[in-house]
């Protein structure tokens, strides 16, 4: 296509405006109002970090009435509040550019703020959680600068509602609307997400929950559930870049560790953890020191004679596994992506130099090499040729550090290096490799209660904690939750209440 003919196929696109009609009026409302909410487009919503105490709210006030049933906790993220409508549960769901953070200040690099797009000031979307069997109707806005649709991940809805623009419905333009419903007679763990993909790497998912008619067996008494994503941020950039293949910040929630909340459970508990995936890469999620069983995938509940016991499970591109364990063995234990890579923040800059010499595969390239950016010369330019790692730079091959340790035991190991290998260190080749930053205190929150000083150094990139906890601790890290300042809730979410 022409750079001629894709201009005017999106000006065609755009100059339709409120004129689309409706793909199938029987099934839904199909509302396009133009560019009525000027301020839509600019609206920049920060979530510095999730609503810690709404979250159990929303999850109670989203129940239905009677039944056993647990509301499914999301560690960092918000759930979408419902009001009933005529007996049809109604969301809010508004796309908009929202900044967010991965990770907080600390005594190293300013706070790692994105410029990312989401749903109601959220990366990523708030949670709608609900139950099979319940009409649900999802009135969508597009705050957006260009036209977008939401997709459900996995749900068996009329093709009107699939919100796939060209096929059953029109594409949202900005400041339109659109009115997705229909009647969900599945139960599991699925997600809604764009069907633009480059949105789709700007962030643009959610967790779309649904419990079963009848609770499901064995029964649980904690579930949580994440979102995998990864992200290719440029040094002093803060906006993803959509094209990379390469990616160097890996979030679980919108998180990078170890600004993870970990999750909490008494020993003896029954515990089901929920992944969605949505990206780029595969993620193989390991659990330390327990063993547990798969019980579902993005199709819903797996028969329990095909349960396969194990601690580490790939979650696939546009996949969903669900897992259960019994939590018998106390103790801060890792929950983590198990590729190398994705157990890192801003990993490019950090692995060591490899000498270059002659012609052949590129070694020691810069830390923007290979993150999709074209700079000098063209896409197929020699130097843009395959690189087998990463360096920090021709000056700091020759003059490379003894040590690069840092937090608070640095003084220990910085002794122990100088002693048993002092000056050596630097023509070991490979050195340095993988670095131990702390940042305990600028993270820390009644969930992270009790844990061992210099925690922090473990966890980076896609990693967070499962805390196996005796009643006592438990019990006072829940006495703290409350004392926590209650936290306003995303912007854009309606008040939750039923309407007679």
């Amino acid at each position: 296509m022409s750079k001629n003919t894709r201009r005017e196929f999106f000006s065609g696109v755009a100059s339709v405006g409120t004129g689309l009609v409706a793909a199938n009026a029987a099934a839904a409302q199909h509302e396009h109002e133009g560019a009525q909410n000027q301020s839509g487009p600019q609206t920049r919503q920060v979530r510095a970090s999730a609503p810690k105490s709404a979250a159990k709210e929303d999850a109670a006030e989203a129940m239905t009435s009677g039944g056993d049933f647990l509301p499914v906790e999301t560690p960092d993220l918000p759930k979408l509040p419902y009001r009933m409508v005529d007996g049809v549960k109604e969301f809010q769901l508004i796309a908009e550019p929202v900044t967010t953070e991965f990770l907080p200040a600390n005594q190293w690099s300013a706070p790692r703020f994105v410029d990312a797009w989401g749903y109601n000031g959220s990366v990523p979307g708030p949670a709608i959680e609900v139950h099979q069997g319940d009409r649900v109707r999802i009135v969508f806005e597009n705050r957006l600068p260009e036209m977008t649709a939401v997709h459900w991940h996995g749900l068996e809805v009329p093709m009107e509602m699939d919100g796939v623009p060209g096929i059953g419905q029109d594409p949202v333009m900005p400041g339109g609307r659109y009115v997705y419903e229909f009647t969900v007679h599945q139960h599991g763990t699925f997600f809604y997400h764009s069907h633009f993909p480059m949105q789709e790497m700007l962030g643009m998912i959610g967790l779309f929950i649904i419990h079963p008619k009848e609770p499901y067996r064995p029964k649980v008494d904690r579930d949580f559930a994440w979102i995998l994503q990864e992200w290719a941020i440029l040094p002093n950039n803060t906006v993803p870049n959509t094209l990379s293949m390469e990616f160097n910040w890996l979030t679980l929630n919108g998180k990078a560790g170890p600004a993870t909340t970990p999750v909490l459970a008494k020993q003896g508990e029954r515990v089901r953890l929920r992944f969605v995936n949505l990206g780029m890469d595969h993620h193989p999620m390991h659990l330390h020191g327990n063993t547990w069983v798969v019980t579902g995938t993005e199709g819903g509940r797996i028969p329990e004679s095909a349960w396969e016991p194990g601690n580490t499970v790939l979650v696939g591109v546009a996949q969903a596994r669900t897992v259960e364990f019994e939590a018998k063995y106390i103790g801060d234990w890792m929950l983590h992506c198990h590729l190398p890579h994705h157990m890192m923040n801003q990993m490019v800059s950090m692995v060591g130099p490899m000498s270059h010499a002659g012609h052949g595969v590129h070694t020691g390239l810069g830390m923007q090499e290979g993150m999709g950016i074209v700079r000098r010369g063209s896409a197929l330019s020699e130097e843009l040729g395959p690189g087998l790692g990463r360096g920090l730079g021709e000056t700091a091959n020759r003059e490379r550090p003894t040590t690069i340790l840092v937090g608070q035991a640095q003084d220990a190991q910085q002794d122990h290096a100088q002693h048993e290998h002092g000056a050596q260190d630097k023509m070991v080749p490979g050195f340095p490799q993988d670095m131990w930053m702390t940042m305990d205190d600028e993270v820390a929150k009644p969930e992270t209660y009790g844990l061992r000083p210099t925690w922090t150094g473990a966890m980076m990139g896609m990693m967070t904690l499962v805390r196996v906890l005796p009643p006592a601790l438990y019990d006072k890290i829940m006495e703290l939750k409350k004392q926590e300042p209650k936290e306003k809730k995303p912007a854009g979410q309606p008040p939750v209440h039923e309407h007679k």
